[in-house]
């Protein structure tokens, strides 16, 4: 931990011990967000994060700023020593959903915690869709250029 951590500083784990406050640590919204939205894109089953529009919004920002944002999709309130999380996720067909959910549940539980040191007191995942094989955006833009299968 930093050398500026303080037994008051309101993270587990970040005590120095040895009297006197050498400072706080205070850890943004989004580092919390950042972390949560790698955690569930590393999960199976998960197609994308975020809805069409943020996904949308979100491809253009990826462009210019030429890296992917990995907090797309998800809200966070964190507290001095707690955090909650609300996102949203699109799954693949034939993933049984509860079971995702479980296992995002898991994986970013364990990944903020471990990270950050705050107790993640709630997890809300917002289905989306289901995303079918060979539908959406990925593969008929490849195949096709593009084009719709409808037109020539």
């Amino acid at each position: 931990m930093a050398g500026n951590d303080s037994a008051d500083s309101g993270i587990p784990g970040t005590s120095r011990g040895g009297g006197g406050t050498r400072g706080t640590t205070t850890i943004a919204d989004t580092v919390v967000a950042t972390i949560a939205g790698i955690a569930v894109r590393e999960t199976d089953g998960i197609y994308a994060v975020g809805g069409s529009g943020s996904r949308a919004l979100g491809s253009v920002r990826d462009r210019v700023s030429k890296s992917p944002a990995p907090s797309r999709g998800i809200k966070v309130e964190v507290g001095e020593t707690q955090a909650a999380i609300d996102l949203e996720v699109i799954v693949e067909y034939g993933e049984p959903i509860a079971d995702t959910a479980k296992e995002i549940r898991n994986r970013v539980t364990d990944a903020v915690e471990t990270m950050t040191g705050l107790e993640v007191v709630e997890i809300n995942i917002r289905v989306l869709d289901v995303h079918l094989p060979g539908s959406g955006d990925d593969s008929n833009d490849e195949e096709t250029g593009g084009r719709s299968d409808r037109v020539r």
